[in-house]
C-alpha cells in the first residue's frame, strides 16, 4: 500500500462528526420481569413485549433497557442514572415511597429518606431489586 492510499483509507475511516447515541443497552437481572415491572412502576413507563431472551423498557427517549436473566452467577451492580422531569420527580419519589423502597440523597446510600439539590435540580439513588444504583435527576450534571 501507497503512503497516499493509507492517508486516502485514513481519512475515509477517520473520526466523524455524526452525532453517537445510546439505542440500547443490556440491564442484568434474576427476574428480568420484576426488575423490569420494578422500573417501569417507579418511572411511570411501561414494558414493552418481549423480544428474544429481552424485555426492553423504552425510555421515551430513543434508548432502551434490555432486561436479561443471568440466574446462575451473581449480578454485577451497575449504575444507571435517569434525567427526568421536574414535573414527574415527586410522583416518582411517592412511588418509591409507596413500593417501600428507601430512596437516598447520595450514591453511597447514607442520607436515607433525602433527596439532593445538584446543579439547582433534585436527584435521589435508590437500588433495584438486583441492587444496581438507580438514580433520578431533574438536571444534567455541569460537567467542566
Amino acid at each position: 500500500m501507497t503512503t497516499h492510499q493509507h492517508s486516502q483509507q485514513h481519512h475515509a475511516t477517520g473520526p466523524t462528526t455524526a452525532v453517537v447515541r445510546l439505542d440500547h443497552t443490556a440491564v442484568y437481572a434474576r427476574d428480568r420481569r420484576l426488575s423490569a415491572e420494578f422500573i417501569t412502576a417507579v418511572l411511570g413507563l411501561t414494558a414493552s413485549a418481549p423480544f428474544g431472551p429481552f424485555l426492553p423498557v423504552d425510555l421515551g427517549n430513543g434508548v432502551t433497557l434490555d432486561y436479561y436473566e443471568k440466574r446462575d452467577e451473581p449480578i454485577q451492580a451497575q449504575h444507571y442514572a435517569f434525567l427526568v422531569p421536574d414535573e414527574g420527580f415527586d410522583g416518582m419519589i411517592a412511588r418509591l415511597e409507596a413500593l417501600g423502597v428507601t430512596y437516598y440523597a447520595d450514591p453511597q446510600h447514607a442520607e436515607p429518606g433525602r433527596v439532593n439539590r445538584l446543579f439547582g435540580g433534585r436527584g435521589a439513588y435508590f437500588a433495584d431489586p438486583d441492587g444496581h444504583n438507580m438514580e433520578i435527576m431533574t438536571r444534567p450534571y455541569a460537567r467542566p
